[in-house]
């Protein structure tokens, strides 16, 4: 994505406040999600051993950071992508018990980023999982869960309101749900970026579900691994899918911005299909994927809600790097200076 300077832009917050503001937003809102969707905080890896399958593979393309380990004969470790498989493996090692969860900070170093206004080569996310029954396996229990986190947005954006009233609310009381092959038929000419951009648009906060399942036996809406969301199940609407993304319409860079990716996970026949599909039947071998398969790990919806994106959107930021120290292009760094748009 291009770089994105707002013509008139203002910041709302001084670098000082803003780091005030930071603390607030995140203090608030995990707080109010672990209460709301019962999770207790856990410590998580910044880095795990490489072949057990633990890690994220997100695209399956992107190159984690790697480096070896003297103390343990040369081993290798990479750095996590994010931490989706880890989770469900702890609800399992810890037996938590269904409508129960866990959720931790996750940070990431992502060198293959693109580095603009939401991208960065640093990434702060809330992990979260939850253990849930098998009959929970549903679209309304996704959605459900989708319209907790959703509340606790806003109950956030007014706490933020509260406190620098000049920040004022842009959300609406309620999330729209639609499919991304909804999307596709409703407009059969329109990139999947297009289709996000107007719907979340004309809906101001939306949720896309299906994210990663084939459209028509084509290319999905986006990228997703096969081994953790289910993106292939028939859901009881009769679409492909029990994941997908929150997006809210960015009134300051007038674009779709998702905040959050998320989806109950694969059940052990769900995973060797999409495995199938991806052509990477090969994973089934390795340890999670075997525990999976063989029943030792307990059904689980989760996923991650950006921690810096949050706080740029509920600040009303015109760019990540003012929520977030982390390295710039200096061209970047130039520009944006030059827009008003000052960078930790």
């Amino acid at each position: 994505m291009p770089l994105i300077l707002p013509k008139k832009y203002h910041r709302k917050l001084l670098p000082e406040t803003t780091e005030v503001a930071i603390k607030m937003v995140k203090d608030a809102f995990q707080t109010t999600l672990a209460r709301e969707l019962k999770l207790r905080r856990v410590t998580a890896p910044l880095f795990l051993l490489t072949g057990t399958g633990l890690n994220d593979n997100l695209n399956g393309v992107e190159q984690a950071v790697s480096f070896t380990i003297d103390a343990m004969g040369g081993k290798t470790a990479e750095v996590v992508h994010s931490l989706a498989k880890w989770k469900r493996y702890k609800l399992g090692a810890y037996d938590i018990a269904p409508g129960y969860g866990l959720y931790t900070d996750m940070n990431a170093i992502r060198t293959f980023e693109d580095l603009d206004n939401i991208h960065s080569l640093y990434v702060d996310q809330w992990d979260w999982e939850k253990s849930i029954r098998k009959e929970d396996r549903t679209l309304s229990y996704l959605k459900e869960t989708v319209r907790t986190i959703y509340r606790t947005l806003l109950e956030v954006e007014q706490m933020v309101f509260e406190r620098f009233p000049h920040i004022t609310p842009v959300l609406p009381q309620e999330i729209t749900f639609v499919h991304a092959e909804e999307l596709a038929k409703r407009y059969p000419d329109k990139t999947p970026r297009e289709r996000e951009a107007i719907t979340a648009k004309e809906h101001g906060a939306i949720f896309i579900i299906g994210i990663g399942a084939p459209i028509d036996g084509g290319e999905p809406h986006d990228g997703r691994s096969p081994d953790y969301d289910d993106w292939i199940s028939l859901n009881e609407e009769g679409y492909h899918g029990l994941n997908g993304d929150i997006i809210l319409w960015n009134p300051v860079l007038e674009i779709p911005f998702e905040i959050s990716s998320m989806g109950i996970r694969v059940s052990p026949e769900s995973l060797v299909e999409q495995l199938e599909i991806r052509g990477c039947a090969e994973r089934a071998e390795l340890p999670f994927h075997r525990m999976l398969l063989e029943d030792k790990l307990p059904y689980s919806i989760g996923g991650g809600i950006g921690q810096s994106r949050l706080c740029m959107f509920l600040l009303h930021k015109a760019h990540i790097g003012e929520v977030q120290a982390s390295i710039w292009p200096e061209d970047q760094i130039r520009k944006c200076a030059e827009a008003g748009i000052e960078l930790l």
